[in-house]
């Protein structure tokens, strides 16, 4: 089975979405670090000319865009499946996908998640805490859809994890490390709940920043 090489800056949520499926697959990957900045320069730009990331190889094939990614892992290597077969249930694991890019992401992820997470710990930043207060209406609209969403299920497409824990999971962990996490969750045990389950598989205990961070320094020539 050939391994899969995927490009991004460690601890990015998105790149953790992809190991956590190819966790799931127990497929052989490694990654190929960027240091920050790098994904707006080449050769990054000539995997996705948008200077986003994740990007992967495998073999022959490059992609990039996170959700195709994992659609892709989960088509090559369809056991453990990641896709429901009733359209129902697949047409909802689509549709958390879609809110965690565009929404849970876009204007939550991106402000609390950065400011709290990503800012202090990679750039030495100090929160800005205008920018918090000014995302979390949109933080609360999110979450109380989510969990609407979820409701008595035991994950988002029903009884079976799919490809939208492995979107969703990623970006949930980096807020439960805010304070806004309590605010947020307070009226919603079934989130809460959802992500320790999920949280705990070995396919994210794998995928952790910090594992991560230890895969690329290995990888990266002395």
């Amino acid at each position: 089975m050939s391994e899969v090489i995927v490009h991004t800056i460690p601890g990015s949520p998105f790149a953790r979405a992809v190991l956590a499926t190819l966790e799931e697959k127990q497929v052989p990957w490694r990654i190929a670090p960027l240091h920050p900045g790098q994904h707006r320069q080449q050769p990054h730009l000539s995997r996705n000319p948008f200077g986003r990331m994740p990007a992967i190889e495998h073999d022959d094939f490059a992609l990039y865009e996170t959700q195709a990614i994992v659609r892709y892992i989960d088509r090559v290597w369809p056991q453990p499946g990641l896709t429901p077969r009733e359209p129902r249930a697949a047409a909802r694991m689509d549709q958390a996908m879609n809110v965690n890019d565009w929404y849970l992401f876009q204007g939550c992820g991106n402000v609390i998640g950065f400011q709290r997470v990503v800012g202090p710990k990679v750039m030495g930043l100090t929160p800005d805490e205008a920018a918090i207060a000014a995302a979390m209406p949109h933080a609360r609209r999110v979450f109380d859809e989510l969990s609407r969403l979820l409701g008595d299920d035991a994950y988002f497409a029903g009884d079976q994890i799919s490809l939208a824990e492995m979107m969703l999971v990623p970006q949930m962990d980096f807020l439960a490390q805010t304070p806004e996490w309590t605010e947020l969750t307070g009226a919603l045990p079934n989130i809460v709940a959802w992500l320790t389950r999920t949280s705990a598989r070995p396919s994210f205990a794998a995928t952790t920043w910090d594992r991560v961070v230890a895969l690329a320094r290995a990888a990266t020539p002395s």
